[in-house]
């Protein structure tokens, strides 16, 4: 498989809104909304990597939520394989939240 720039954006897209179905447990905001996906990367091949992080390094989460986003991306049509690197740098703030989930938590 050789995906063109359009197929990998339509993989990217539809990645996108599987990560809008997961939560953290203790925020009622996805985790795409929350800003805790940094990146998102389609190759030619299908393979999806993602960079993300959490919260905080203490997050009670951090070993069960990168596994559940990554089962999330290899569901997604088109995904061949999926990796999820958990990342620290740089470190998650409030201001990395979209004005989607500030509005949830009423933060505007």
């Amino acid at each position: 498989m050789n995906l063109n720039s359009i197929q990998r954006t339509i993989i990217e897209n539809d990645v996108i809104e599987a990560l809008r179905t997961v939560y953290d447990p203790e925020i009622p905001v996805d985790i795409y909304e929350l800003g805790l996906i940094y990146e998102i990367d389609v190759d030619d091949e299908g393979a999806v990597a993602v960079d993300m992080t959490l919260t905080s390094p203490a997050c009670p989460v951090a070993g069960t939520l990168p596994p559940q986003v990554e089962s999330k991306i290899r569901s997604v049509p088109g995904v061949t394989d999926a990796t999820v690197n958990l990342v620290w740098e740089p470190t998650w703030t409030p201001e990395r939240m979209s004005e989607v989930a500030k509005l949830e938590l009423g933060m505007l």
